[in-house]
């Protein structure tokens, strides 16, 4: 009676965990293959900005508004605006570079296009300006948007390891901010 109790929870642990991955898979795929469809709206919220030393958080309004583009086809409208549309609006562009391979660029339409890609059901990408490298997601999470931008100082603040098989050289970098959005949509 005793083997037949544990061959019995094994089997029900084991057609659980089966449902639960399936599940999670299928809505996976669906995530994967709703981007940027699911991420259609204006979309309204606060970001939050830290740097280091500093305990206060600022905190700013932010709003993402993407939408079809009525110029072009498979493009989408990419506009994010601070605080307020009249303080800080900044009208990109989202284009298809290789869909099926995740590959999207926004372009900021003054000559300067980041590669992005769709990769673990986020949207992310990082690029270097002015000695800064920022790397960002967006995500879609229980209805709600997602956004992280996380700063460092493109130089390393410290290379240590002896630079061979054993002990590989690593270059740690400073981090300048971290920024942390949570958007809802609206309208």
């Amino acid at each position: 009676m005793r083997l037949f109790i544990i061959t019995f929870l094994s089997l029900y642990a084991y057609i659980s965990f089966s449902q639960n991955n399936n599940r999670k898979n299928r809505v996976t795929n669906a995530t994967r293959s709703s981007f940027p469809k699911s991420f259609i709206g204006n979309w309204k919220g606060t970001l939050s900005w830290t740097q280091p030393g500093k305990l206060d958080a600022q905190i700013v309004n932010m709003e993402l508004r993407i939408q079809p583009s009525k110029d072009s086809i498979g493009c989408y409208t990419w506009n994010l605006i601070y605080g307020s549309s009249s303080q800080d609006n900044r009208p990109y562009l989202l284009k298809p570079v290789d869909t099926a391979k995740g590959h999207w660029v926004i372009d900021e339409l003054n000559n300067i296009v980041l590669d992005q890609y769709w990769i673990a059901s986020r949207f992310t990408g990082a690029f270097t300006v002015q000695n800064s490298t920022i790397v960002n997601s967006y995500w879609i999470e229980e209805g709600m948007l997602h956004i992280e931008f996380i700063s460092y100082n493109n130089k390393p603040v410290a290379t240590t390891g002896k630079g061979d098989k054993e002990s590989p050289s690593v270059e740690s970098y400073g981090i300048r901010s971290y920024q942390k959005a949570v958007l809802h949509k609206s309208g």
